[in-house]
């Protein structure tokens, strides 16, 4: 193993050893297929970024946002690259997951369910904010991509 793939291993395993209230209150909603039986990972590793979790069979990756993260130029770039990999990105807020978890939850289901033969990336983002708005889910969620 090279330094660097040591080093983003290390910092994955120290993210996850450090992870929020809110990551944690999530992990332990999509872990072990519990989301349409659909696999996540945590801190998983694409390009240069690490992604609070990830659905690899549908190429989905959902970040949990602090106050710090508001309108951030780098959240901008960093989900650019994620969406030229293929990615889409599903963003909430930590006071989101802490104080309205299953609303959360459908989001996530819902993108997840939209097109079962599609990855997120391939659906509009149109269609998936239309489809949350349709079924009131109060959230700043948004898919990007």
């Amino acid at each position: 193993m090279n330094v660097i793939a040591r080093t983003q291993t290390q910092r994955r395993r120290n993210l996850r050893v450090n992870s929020t209230d809110a990551e944690n209150a999530l992990w332990h909603a999509l872990r072990n297929r519990q989301v349409a039986g659909h696999k996540f990972v945590r801190q998983f590793s694409i390009g240069p970024y690490i992604a609070d979790f990830v659905c690899r069979e549908k190429a989905l990756v959902i970040e949990v946002d602090g106050g710090q993260h508001d309108e951030s130029g780098k959240d901008v770039i960093r989900t650019a690259f994620l969406n030229r990999e293929g990615h889409a990105v599903l963003r909430f807020w930590n006071n989101e997951v802490l104080t309205n978890r299953e609303g959360v939850l459908f989001a996530i289901y819902s993108v997840l369910q939209a097109h079962p033969s599609q990855t997120p990336s391939q659906l509009g983002a149109h269609n998936v904010q239309s489809h949350q708005k349709r079924h009131n889910c109060h959230s700043r969620s948004h898919l990007q991509g």
